[in-house]
């Protein structure tokens, strides 16, 4: 039986994961690691953010926690179990932690991140059954594009 999320129409994710990929071409522009999020709340956009760390000095500042707070300042609280999550790269250990604390419903990402994937690489935060909330997951929207970017950014600076 497959969720709602799963059945959503590829377009609407592939959309949302476009805005995602926006925000971390900006990241790029800004020198930053190339990483963008939108948070979406029944087809509305709630927040979007590529990462700031460089740019705000904050090593918190990953695009999905920048994305993840604002979306909870105008949503009105911290806890946004309507929210789906789109990144283009899976998120690190933090960043599936704040999912959880936030008790997203839904995690949309483009590209597996070998190195420090949190949800699926490495660790699997967003279903640990030790954790009182599990988030919903679909992988692989856009995700050469997604995987180009981000091996791009690295190419040019090795």
């Amino acid at each position: 039986m497959f969720s709602a999320l799963q059945r959503a129409p590829d377009e609407r994710r592939e959309y949302w994961m476009r805005e995602a990929l926006r925000a971390a071409y900006e990241a790029r522009d800004r020198d930053e690691v190339p990483i963008g999020t939108c948070v979406v709340v029944v087809d509305e956009l709630l927040a979007v953010s590529g990462n700031r760390t460089r740019t705000d000095c904050d090593p918190t500042a990953h695009a999905e926690i920048v994305a993840l707070r604002e979306a909870a300042r105008k949503f009105g609280n911290y806890r946004l179990t309507e929210a789906v999550v789109y990144s283009t790269i899976e998120p690190c250990a933090m960043c599936a932690g704040a999912l959880i604390q936030a008790r997203v419903k839904g995690l949309v990402y483009g590209a597996t991140d070998e190195k420090a994937g949190a949800v699926e690489s490495h660790f699997h935060i967003c279903d640990a059954e030790q954790l009182n909330h599990r988030v919903e997951i679909v992988k692989g929207v856009l995700e050469a594009e997604c995987r180009a970017l981000m091996q791009d950014f690295f190419r040019t600076r090795r």
